[in-house]
């Protein structure tokens, strides 16, 4: 009965990612951190993805967001899309291109 978790940021999760998701049923970081392998798959195949979803590390990503450890998760994976006051958002550890 919750609003839905801005899924979008989970890097790798734009607005028509998000969408299918929906579709697909999944509305919270809680349901995607606790996706098992089958589940992994099964929405890699939806999303036509190859294994990005386990490249891009989401369920950690999920987790992270789903336990409220926003500072772990903006070190790894920086602002998830959330612009700071000057309109940017910030890179982590993990999506830092090199």
């Amino acid at each position: 009965d919750s609003k839905p978790d801005n899924l979008q940021r989970i890097s790798g999760i734009g607005p028509k990612n998000e969408k299918t998701l929906h579709g697909l049923g999944f509305f919270h970081f809680d349901q995607i951190a606790a996706w098992t392998e089958d589940e992994i798959q099964w929405v890699d195949e939806h999303l036509k993805f190859n294994g990005r979803i386990i490249r891009e590390k989401w369920v950690h990503q999920a987790e992270l967001l789903a336990e409220g450890k926003e500072e772990e998760f903006r070190t790894l994976y920086g602002s998830g899309g959330v612009k700071n006051q000057d309109g940017a958002s910030t890179s982590g550890s993990e999506t830092r291109k090199s």
